[in-house]
């Protein structure tokens, strides 16, 4: 009951623009795929990635996001191996409640935000893998200590083409989770969705964590990379160092390059997001398309208005200027609100150019429906005042 009740507690710097009970989505419920078209996280993606022109930003974030659920895999996976090596936990394994399960599933759903709203359970996620990684160069210099008396030499556990193969599904994996957060259809609630990628195919091993990381920093990072973002050099310096030098691969290492982005978007790109999808619903093609037919209709009207008036053409021939005059005021009008009234009535918002989706969200549908009737009879006493102006007043032949 308290986690259905806390997000609608929360409001945020916009929230006067929703007259419904609801507060407006906050950048954090639109990443952990909260909320629904036309707010959802598949438009904020089709934003970023056609007017911000900066969906690399986006990309990173949930690529961070993607490592942490693989680093929490990896985890359970190693706690259930520890308790099945014990009597105590291989019973406790039976019967289906082990610690590191329940550690891991109650964290889940704490991959978006910044780094300071994580749980606890994330913070012991990353000092596992320290712990892990510490121990096991220890076992490895004692193994290399160890060399006094001549030996087989012992194949390594992680051949080359092992490790690429794994380091190749893990990437599929990462992309496979990206586009499955872009789906166009009608998302379920939030522990529906993260209970649909919690299982995963395969196990995780430590080489998967590691080239997860690694692919991280050499596609985002690095200068000259792939898909560079520009971020502080002390951040990027910072993260280099303790992934090449350092050998670290906890998620805890991406914190301080996850939270600028995350202020970033938050800051430049979501609050334009929200007025383009939540207060209206066309794209920026579209409504250059009703800037140009609204110009030129009324230019239309007005010249053969004039025309008809001074010819002195009687009024029912007159009456054809309707056509011209409602569709340049209608387009206009809508290039004005950034909203086509018609289809906010019958429920529909452009992701894309002629592309449509469903208005699934209850509150944005309701103040849209709002602005479109405030919009549609603005153009309707425009329109009755310019038609009126012309057909009615006394025509006069030059």
């Amino acid at each position: 009951m308290d986690a259905e009740k806390g997000p609608r507690r929360r409001r945020g710097l916009t929230g006067a623009l929703f007259t419904t009970p609801e507060r407006h989505p906050t950048l954090n419920d639109v990443l952990n795929r909260r909320t629904r078209a036309p707010i959802d996280l598949f438009s904020f993606y089709i934003y970023m990635r056609d007017q911000q022109r900066s969906v690399d930003y986006l990309d990173f974030w949930l690529d961070v996001s993607q490592h942490m659920t693989l680093c929490r895999h990896y985890v359970r996976d190693l706690r259930r191996s520890v308790l099945a090596d014990t009597p105590e936990g291989a019973s406790k394994r039976s019967s289906g409640n082990t610690a590191g399960g329940m550690d891991v599933a109650e964290a889940y759903d704490s991959a978006a935000g910044p780094s300071e709203k994580r749980s606890a359970s994330d913070n012991r996620i990353s000092q596992v893998l320290r712990d892990n990684r510490s121990q096991h160069s220890k076992s490895n210099s004692q193994n290399s200590n160890n060399t006094s008396a001549p030996s087989v030499p012992r194949r390594p556990s992680h051949s080359p083409s092992a490790r690429s193969g794994r380091s190749a599904r893990s990437l599929r994996s990462a992309r496979s989770a990206r586009h499955l957060s872009s789906s166009s259809a009608t998302p379920g609630t939030g522990h529906e969705r993260s209970g649909s990628s919690s299982t995963p195919q395969t196990n995780v091993n430590r080489a998967d964590v590691r080239a997860s990381a690694e692919r991280i920093l050499y596609t985002y990072l690095l200068p000259g990379a792939e898909r560079e973002i520009i971020l502080p050099q002390s951040i990027v310096n910072e993260i280099t160092e303790e992934i090449e030098q350092n050998g670290r691969d906890d998620p805890e290492v991406f914190d301080a390059a996850k939270d600028y982005v995350f202020q970033a978007m938050d800051r430049d790109a979501f609050p334009g997001f929200l007025q383009s999808k939540a207060l209206g619903n066309l794209v920026s093609g579209s409504l250059m398309l009703r800037l140009i037919l609204g110009l030129l209709g009324l230019f239309a009207a007005f010249w053969a208005g004039f025309i008809l008036i001074f010819l002195d053409k009687s009024s029912s021939t007159r009456c054809w200027l309707i056509l011209p005059f409602t569709i340049g005021t209608y387009t206009l009008n809508s290039y004005e609100w950034m909203l086509d009234p018609l289809l906010a009535f019958i429920g529909l918002s452009e992701y894309t150019f002629m592309s449509f989706t469903r208005i699934h969200e209850p509150y944005v549908r309701q103040l849209l429906l709002k602005r479109a009737a405030i919009a549609f009879l603005t153009f309707l006493i425009i329109d009755v005042a310019l038609c009126v102006l012309f057909i009615l007043v006394p025509g006069k032949r030059l």
